[in-house]
This record gives structure tokens, C-alpha cells and sequence, in this order.
């Protein structure tokens, strides 16, 4: 509940402290007092947006705060609590304005975000505006409107998250579809480079070994030569070979180490070298015998290399990395194939998103109609006694799978008729202006009752109405304020009389500056300020009378 509201050089105000008490609170003033500059000085605190014209000729800044009891709304004492802002069961919303545009936001003293006081403002007021009948008219707010009433928020956050979870996966699927066109000349080409690999069929190693055995081939001949002749030197020579002459060496050595034992060693490395020559020219023996020129082999040879460092040049790497080259063309090929599954597989989860999402926009649309019915009910029994006794109210809901969008498949449509005997039509081309004034009271308080807001403030919605139909919105307003803080700003006197309580507005110049006050009025103030809505400048005891009797 709004307890103290304390405004600081705002427009036309210099100065002034407000408490407010629980019921209903009417504020009445002369036309053009500022009636409602305290409701506007309020929105600041509640995240308004701000200007620095607010700010009262002269000053340096406009600064406006408001202070709550929490005792009874456990929404806002949790959202301060989760946002580290609680301060026991209280709430104090602060908001400056410099005048040079700056504004700062604090909640219980902390500095935060405009967004936050948003936030919280909303779990604390709810403003119901003098032309928010108009607004009625438009469809998305009459759906706004059931969904107030019918307390949808958990069922249209279901709906909504389903909704998102849709166009995100939608969004996935439409950019792999774009890049299908450009997925597809890539995978084409990757499937004929491919394949020309795959034919050639080369081995992570084969090249090495290719260039190897293609370079021994093409050097056969003088390999042959070459061996023999190292042979002819080691063994074969009868003029004289190294094993020969090294068996010679080897026995005088044998012969010396007999004089003297410190030779041994000589002798040792000596008969280490006749076994390596002997073993040297074993294995050249081997390799000749293995050495085969085959012409056809090395043409074979020949033709895979020079293929080799063509595929190589073609593709724009060494010939050793050729095949390399191959597997990772072949892993981008399997990856695009892979992107083809996953594909089908964002369509599968699309469908499923788009099931889970008409489930959800289903059981939403259950609800509306149920409490479509509920509201059509209590809105024809408002207006029957708001002078309006022949009058029905019906709200059209139609589900449409196709229409989807944030807040479900359905769109509403507000019907009515005044006269007995005409159909249900729309409210927009049916009900005069007093006629959609009324009925749109009725539903701002028949929505206000069913929403867990501790304080309404009705902005003279009462415009378009008098007369008995007056002293109705009165009595509905005050059986508002028996459950909900109500602060009414309004012109009627069957209205303001019904209030628990009475402020006044009052605009006067001093030393040629304009300031506003506003006060609480005893009964006998009040009563004179009825007469004054009654009869106008000139009050006499009959006005007063009339006054005493909407007070009783």
C-alpha cells in the first residue's frame, strides 16, 4: 500500500508531503489545478520516462519519492528480496531529475536501473487511465484485458517460451536452407575431387616409398656396377683385396701380441674390421641378388609418381601431403553429408517445437473461453446497473493454429448490445461514448478485484458519466477500496463523495510564480468542496444539504 508520496520542485509543486491511508482516496481541484500532477509525479518513481521540463523553473532538479508497506504482497517482498533490496516491510522508490535531463533511480536507498523500478512498480500500482476505454477497442488489448482477469501469466510464459524455442529453431533451419545452395556446389566438387583420389587411391606413405623405389630403379645399372666393383675390391681381386691383405695383417698382429700382451687390443680391432668387411661384402652379395630391373615395374613407377605431382599441383600441395589432403576432403564431404542429416533433423525438432507449442497455446485458449464466460456474466451485470439495463456483453474468442504468435493462436473480440433485440456486435461499432465509458469501467474495476495489485489509481475514468449512473461508479469504487488501496482522481461529487477519504487540489500564483498544494480534507471541508462540484461558484444550503446527503 502507498503510504507517503513526497515531491520536490515537480512542474508547478514545490513542495509536497502526501499520506495516504487504505479505502478510497478522491482528489478533486478546480479545472486545471493539477489534478493529477501527483499521479504524474508518481509515475516517475515507477520508471516513467523522464524530462528534464519536469523539473520546476529555477531549481536544479525535480526529485520524487514514495514509500509502500509490504505487510501484504509477497511478490514485491520476494522480488526485492531475490534483487538483495528488501528492507524488512517496507519499500522506499526514489527517483532525481537534474535539469539538464540526467536522472538517477534508487530502491531503498541503493542506486538501480530505471528498468527496475519498472519492475517492481508494477507489483505495487496498478493506473487505470481516463482513455483507456479507447484503448479497449483495439484487439490485443481486450486480449490483454481476459488475460488480466483470468491471471494467465504462468499458462501465457509457457506459451511464450515454447513460442521462442519455435522461431529458434526456425531461424536455425532457414539459415541452413540458405546455405544449402552454396552446401551443395561445395559438396559436388568435394564429390569429384573425391573420387579422382579415391581412383589414384594413394597411401599416407606410398609417396616416400614411391619416389624411393623409383629413384633405386632408375639407377639400377650403376648400382650393379658400383656394387661389384666395392665387391671386386673387398673379396674377388687377385691382385689383392681388403680381406686378403686384412687376414695378412690380422696373423702378424696375432704374432706381436704373442711378444707383447699391451698389443692385444691392436689385434682385437684388426679381426673386429676382417669380420666387417667379410659381412660388408655378404650383404652387397644379398643386395645384388635382389636387385632386379624390371622395365615394366619402373614404368609403372614412373606413371603413379608423375600422376602423384599432378594431382598434387591440381590441388595445391606438395606430393607428400597428397594423401593427407585426401582424408581431410574426404572428412569435409562426410561433414556436409552430416549437415544434410542435421537437416532433417532441425525440421524433426521444428515439428516438435511447433506441437509443444500449439499444446501450450490450447490449454491457453481453454482458459480464456472459460473465463470468457465467467467475464461476460459480471461485465452484463456492471453494466445493467451502470444505466444500462437492456445491455450484454459477450467476449469472442477464436483459436486459430495459424495465427501463432507470442501470446497464442487466439484473437478476441469484445461484443455487445444495448437495445433488446439486436444481435452481438462488435463493441467498436455498437457503443456510443458514455456507453464505452461504462462499459469500460466496469471491466477495469471487475479486473482490478481479480489482480493481487495493493494500490488502483483511477485517472478519471469517470469521464462521459453523470447522474445516477454516477453515484453506481461511486459505490463500485468504494467496494474496491474495501479490499484495495483506491486513489480516484475525479470531477463527479456522486464519485468523490463515495471516498474514505478526500483530497484537495489547489493551484495559486505567489510573488508571480505558480505553485500547486494538495490536502486532506476534514468532513465540513469536504463537504463544501462537494457543494462546490454540485453547484458550481455560487453554493447555497441546498447544495450543502445535497452535499451532507452523498456524504451519509
Amino acid at each position: 500500500m502507498l503510504c507517503q508520496l513526497s515531491i520536490n520542485n515537480f512542474a508547478i509543486v514545490r513542495f509536497l508531503e502526501l499520506d495516504f491511508k487504505a479505502g478510497m482516496t478522491s482528489i478533486t481541484g478546480e479545472t486545471g489545478a493539477g489534478k493529477s500532477i501527483a499521479i504524474d509525479a508518481l509515475g516517475l518513481c515507477l520508471g516513467n520516462r523522464s524530462d528534464a521540463n519536469t523539473v520546476r523553473p529555477g531549481a536544479s532538479k525535480t526529485e520524487v519519492s514514495a514509500r509502500f508497506t509490504l505487510h501484504d504482497v509477497p511478490l514485491a517482498k520476494r522480488w526485492l528480496e531475490d534483487n538483495d533490496l528488501d528492507a524488512d516491510d517496507e519499500c522506499i522508490l526514489r527517483r532525481t531529475i537534474n535539469n539538464d535531463g540526467r536522472s538517477r533511480a534508487y530502491i531503498n536507498g541503493n542506486p538501480v536501473p530505471v528498468t527496475q523500478l519498472k519492475a517492481i512498480g508494477q507489483l505495487l500500482i496498478g493506473i487505470h487511465g481516463q482513455h483507456a476505454h479507447h484503448a479497449m477497442l483495439k484487439s490485443e488489448h481486450q486480449l490483454s484485458l481476459l488475460d488480466s482477469y483470468a491471471n494467465h501469466k504462468l499458462l501465457l510464459d509457457n506459451v511464450s517460451a515454447s513460442y521462442m524455442r519455435c522461431k529458434q529453431v526456425e531461424n536455425e533451419l532457414k539459415q541452413l536452407e540458405q546455405a544449402q545452395h552454396e552446401r551443395i556446389s561445395r559438396q559436388q566438387l568435394l564429390q569429384y575431387q573425391v573420387e579422382e583420389l579415391n581412383e589414384f587411391n594413394l597411401g599416407i606413405e606410398e609417396f616416400d616409398e614411391i619416389e624411393q623405389e623409383h629413384k633405386r630403379l632408375a639407377n639400377g645399372t650403376d648400382l650393379i656396377e658400383r656394387c661389384q666393383a666395392g665387391l671386386h675390391l673387398l673379396t674377388e681381386s687377385d691382385e689383392g683385396n681388403i680381406e686378403s691383405l686384412l687376414n695378412k695383417v690380422v696373423t702378424i698382429a696375432e704374432t706381436l701380441q704373442s711378444y707383447d700382451e699391451s698389443l692385444t687390443p691392436i689385434s682385437s680391432m684388426l679381426n673386429e674390421a676382417l669380420i666387417q668387411v667379410q659381412e660388408s661384402a655378404s650383404e652387397i652379395e644379398s643386395y645384388l641378388s635382389r636387385l632386379e630391373l624390371d622395365p615394366e615395374h619402373f614404368a609403372f613407377l614412373e606413371k603413379r609418381l608423375s600422376t602423384a605431382m599432378q594431382l598434387a599441383r591440381k590441388h595445391h600441395v606438395s606430393p607428400d601431403k597428397l594423401a593427407l589432403h585426401h582424408q581431410e576432403l574426404m572428412a569435409e564431404l562426410n561433414e556436409l553429408a552430416g549437415d544434410e542429416s542435421k537437416l532433417d533433423e532441425i525440421r524433426m525438432q521444428l515439428e516438435a517445437s511447433k506441437k509443444a507449442y500449439l499444446a501450450s497455446a490450447q490449454k491457453l485458449s481453454q482458459s480464456r473461453s472459460r473465463y470468457a464466460k465467467e467475464l461476460d456474466k459480471l461485465v452484463t451485470q456492471s453494466i445493467h446497473e451502470l444505466n444500462m439495463p437492456k445491455g450484454k456483453f459477450s467476449i469472442q474468442v477464436n483459436h486459430d493454429p495459424d495465427n501463432i504468435s507470442v501470446n497464442g493462436c487466439d484473437s478476441v473480440e469484445f461484443m455487445v448490445t444495448t437495445n433488446p433485440g439486436q444481435p452481438l456486435q462488435p463493441i467498436s461499432k455498437v457503443a456510443s461514448g458514455g456507453e464505452l465509458s461504462r462499459i469500460g469501467l466496469g471491466i477495469q474495476v471487475i479486473t482490478a478485484k481479480k489482480v493481487a495489485t495493493p494500490t488502483l489509481i483511477f485517472d478519471e475514468v469517470d469521464v462521459g458519466i453523470s447522474g445516477p449512473t454516477a453515484s453506481v461508479v461511486g459505490r463500485m469504487l468504494r467496494s474496491l477500496g474495501e479490499s484495495t488501496q483506491v486513489l480516484c482522481v475525479t470531477h463527479l461529487p456522486q464519485v468523490a463523495g463515495n471516498g474514505h477519504q478526500h483530497m484537495f487540489v489547489n493551484k495559486f500564483n505567489k510573488a508571480g510564480s505558480t505553485e500547486t498544494t494538495m490536502q486532506a480534507l476534514d468532513k465540513d471541508q469536504r463537504v463544501n468542496e462537494l457543494a462546490r462540484l454540485l453547484g458550481g461558484d455560487v453554493i447555497t444550503e441546498n447544495t450543502l444539504a445535497n452535499a451532507r446527503e452523498l456524504l451519509q
